[in-house]
């Protein structure tokens, strides 16, 4: 019984995803104002054995619509006999930017970034919930707004004032897969089937805001031929480190 009751509970967060995926097919020129609770931004590999309830969290997670998910597969765990299907050399860099920019001395799995500002372990449903509203409610959340908007042929995105606090940020592309199940044939997940959310496959920086309301532009081609895309209004200091995230939104394909 408690096993049918968790695979409901799957299936209702898979649809739900799959919900606000669908969403975003309005006619052309519809517009969407995002000012979520925050962004979760999930570094995990398919060779950790303490990965897959970070997994399992992180899917919940992608079907809320104030949230911006974001899975960062890493690629150090290789060694262990799996090489992570998703992994990219580029997501374990971001990782160990924020583990410089916050004074650490070591990464892991599973980390959950939030906001930009803290890390938690992203298999505690309590810490990062608990990081989210703490955030939010001490105004380090999302306080600029992004609205996006498209015609047929391009995306616009434009950023809000900045009121108080930091007015200086990178316009942040990131662009990831539809859901996938992969089988995992080796390591320390031998055997298992896992679906994962969000993984990430690229990000590139699409221009600078200064504080002040401002608005990019983004060909529709490059858009569509992604898997899903999301946008960061990230700061950055000065020796390159990622900092806060200020405002996010997902770019939705028409």
């Amino acid at each position: 019984m408690a096993m049918a009751s968790r695979k409901s509970l799957w299936l209702a967060a898979l649809a739900l995803a799959f919900s606000a995926c669908a969403g975003a097919g309005h006619a052309g020129g519809s517009d969407q104002t995002d000012r979520p609770l925050g962004v979760v931004e999930l570094f995990t590999s398919q060779g950790c054995n303490s990965c897959p309830p970070a997994d399992a969290l992180f899917a919940e997670l992608a079907a809320k619509e104030d949230i911006v998910a974001l899975a960062y597969h890493v690629d150090y765990w290789d060694y262990l006999g799996w090489q992570d299907t998703l992994s990219r050399k580029e997501n374990t860099e971001r990782q160990y930017d924020y583990m410089r920019a916050f004074g650490s001395r070591s990464v892991y799995t599973p980390q959950a970034v939030i906001n930009g500002r803290v890390h938690v372990n992203g298999a505690s449903r309590g810490e990062v919930d608990g990081a989210l509203a703490r955030l939010a409610k001490t105004g380090e959340g999302m306080r600029v707004a992004i609205k996006v908007s498209r015609t047929s042929d391009r995306v616009m995105i434009d950023a809000g004032d900045a009121g108080t606090g930091p007015s200086d940020a990178h316009v942040v592309i990131v662009y990831f897969d539809p859901p996938q199940t992969i089988k995992i044939g080796q390591g320390e997940n031998t055997g298992r089937k896992m679906t994962y959310w969000n993984a990430v496959t690229g990000i590139q920086t699409a221009g600078m805001w200064h504080g002040k309301a401002q608005r990019y532009e983004l060909p529709m081609s490059e858009i569509s031929k992604k898997g899903g895309c999301a946008v960061l209004l990230q700061s950055v200091g000065k020796d390159g480190m990622p900092g806060p995230i200020l405002g996010a939104a997902f770019i939705h394909k028409p």
